[in-house]
């Protein structure tokens, strides 16, 4: 064993360097694990505001309504869907199911929905967007626009790790796909 500065080096060992590539290597073992935790949890929140649509479908056609985007003959039958969609991308993620494809659907749905949040404040209509149940009208200022937007920005950040990591561990995919 010699000193050399204050490193001491055992010349029957070889000393491992670390890789050169350690992030990537450290990311690539827990990649199954992260997209594990990516495809519960944005499987859960397409759950989570599907529930509310599901009980409550009126509430989401007068929602729906509200957003002003919408020819009016066609408010009612996407109000009538939208839940089934998103219940339907939910159960797809935590079961791991057509994973990169669910992941791409879910970062569509919710980029329109982000663009459809910034129209209302474009074109300055004051309401609550109902996301999670319970949308109406607002007063002026009393809009959370950049919140629910940021929230959705969150919510894409998980699609878009399933787009380029889709194999997770206790996935459907998995185990059709080995």
């Amino acid at each position: 064993m010699a000193t050399k500065g204050s490193v001491t080096v055992n010349r029957n060992q070889p000393v491992s360097e670390p890789p050169a590539d350690g992030w990537r290597t450290l990311l690539d073992t827990r990649a199954p694990w992260i997209s594990l935790a990516a495809r519960l949890l944005l499987g859960a929140m397409w759950l989570y505001y599907c529930l509310s649509k599901l009980t409550q479908p009126t509430q989401n056609i007068a929602d729906v309504r509200n957003f002003q985007i919408l020819p009016s003959g066609m408010v009612t039958p996407f109000a009538y869907a939208q839940p089934y969609l998103e219940l339907a991308l939910g159960l797809l993620l935590i079961i791991g199911l057509g994973t990169r494809l669910v992941a791409l659907l879910s970062a569509i749905v919710l980029l329109v929905y982000i663009g459809g949040i910034m129209s209302l404040g474009a074109r300055g209509i004051a309401i609550s967007c109902g996301c999670g149940g319970g949308g109406g009208l607002v007063a002026a200022g009393q809009t959370r626009y950049t919140l629910d937007v940021l929230r959705d920005l969150l919510y894409l950040l998980p699609a878009l790790w399933l787009l380029w990591k889709p194999r997770s561990k206790y996935s459907a995919d998995d185990a059709l796909l080995p």
